[in-house]
């Protein structure tokens, strides 16, 4: 009777474990993961007036095809992102967000705001 309450033991240790396992996520996902369309605004300075892209955020992390971008979106929404000696801070919520950045365009400072949307 003991050998088979220890088997039955084993087994729905063993079956919950299996349960973990196939239950817990491969990637964790962050809550901002997938793709924006970000839209940024020169308030001051030289530099172009406006421009719109799209970016990709991927465990945190953001990336756009073709531009040398590196930064960061935390769990709660905190973006730091710099991108051809241009950078950029902000906060994202939900699906939309904005922020302020600062560059220069031949040596002249410049600045403005940008905003984002989740698509």
């Amino acid at each position: 009777m003991r050998s088979i309450r220890i088997r039955d033991l084993i087994l729905v240790t063993s079956v919950a474990s299996a349960v973990a396992l196939t239950a817990a996520p491969v990637s964790a996902q962050q809550p901002y993961d997938g793709l924006w369309s970000v839209t940024v605004v020169t308030k001051t300075g030289s530099c172009e007036p406006s421009s719109s892209s799209t970016v990709n955020v991927v465990d945190g992390k953001i990336s756009a095809q073709g531009a040398g971008i590196s930064g960061t979106v935390g769990s709660g929404g905190l973006v730091r992102v710099s991108i051809n000696g241009a950078y950029a801070n902000g906060q994202l919520s939900g699906n939309s967000g904005s922020g302020k950045w600062n560059g220069a365009s031949a040596g002249v400072p410049c600045s403005g705001r940008w905003e984002a949307s989740r698509q």
